[in-house]
């Protein structure tokens, strides 16, 4: 690393994008992602169609019981 780093050539907000949306990356364990896998295939339905409908149904579960 240097010392000091010049920046003033630099541009404030160059990269900003005020729309831009934050996607929480999900990382599954070994096992839990071969099963979705699997069930996805069969199904023919994207993973992350798969795993959104079951969070969906999840989600409708609790809620029915609070």
């Amino acid at each position: 690393m240097k010392a000091e780093y010049d920046f003033s050539k630099g541009e404030r907000g160059k990269f900003y994008n005020a729309d831009a949306v934050f996607r929480t990356p999900i990382y599954l364990e070994k096992d839990v992602n071969e099963f979705i896998q699997h069930l996805a295939n069969v199904k023919e339905k994207d993973v992350g169609e798969l795993v959104n409908e079951l969070l969906r149904h999840n989600i409708q579960l609790i809620q029915s019981i609070q």
